[in-house]
């Protein structure tokens, strides 16, 4: 598989409420070289993560020791700017499985999907209750339900349901990616090509 199966994820988030988080910021295209996924975690967000001489910048959340899980909860148009798999990449092997915002850009959410991170657009009033109540409490817990496409704060019980195409939703529930897919209906598409005319 390439990926763990997604079902449901109950962890603490990482609270990023900026706007506009780009690709370069997610990561910086000087560490685009590397044509493997692994390793692109350790220069997430490396501009904002640490300063010219390599100390990390005690202001930055990634540093904040009191925050950690495998969501990360961004401001609205998440992932803007130039199309590289490397920052959905980076966020993955940084150990997020899950990423929250308002809004996403369209071929960030499609790399996401296609490497095993769930992206999920909530309204911006339901994401500003999320930030709170991390805000309130830093372990405070949130669920993501990918069969019930619901996302839950569990302090409060607030819920909201979220969108998701069919496909890419049973993919990420079986830990399939495109390849994947197509190796599972391998014996369907045979069966298929016995009735088509040569």
């Amino acid at each position: 598989m390439a990926y763990d199966k997604f079902t449901v994820l109950r962890s603490t988030a990482v609270p990023l409420p900026l706007e506009n988080v780009d690709t370069d910021q997610i990561i910086p295209a000087r560490f685009l070289k590397a044509t493997k996924r692994e390793g692109f975690g350790d220069n997430l967000f490396r501009d904002w993560r640490y300063n010219n001489d390599d100390s990390p910048k005690a202001d930055f959340v990634l540093n904040n020791s009191i925050y950690k899980g495998q969501i990360l909860v961004g401001g609205r148009n998440f992932g803007s700017g130039s199309s590289r798999e490397h920052a959905a990449w980076a966020i993955y092997d940084y150990g997020f499985r899950c990423v929250i915002s308002s809004f996403f850009a369209d071929i960030f959410k499609g790399n996401s999907l296609n490497i095993g991170i769930l992206p999920v657009t909530v309204s911006p009033e339901f994401l500003d209750k999320i930030f709170q109540a991390i805000e309130a409490n830093p372990n405070a817990e949130i669920e993501v339900n990918l069969p019930a496409q619901t996302v839950t704060i569990l302090a409060t019980g607030e819920s909201e349901g979220f969108e998701i195409n069919d496909y890419k939703k049973n993919n990420m529930l079986n830990g399939f990616d495109d390849i994947d897919y197509l190796q599972s209906i391998k014996q369907e598409i045979a069966e298929f090509e016995t009735t088509r005319p040569f």
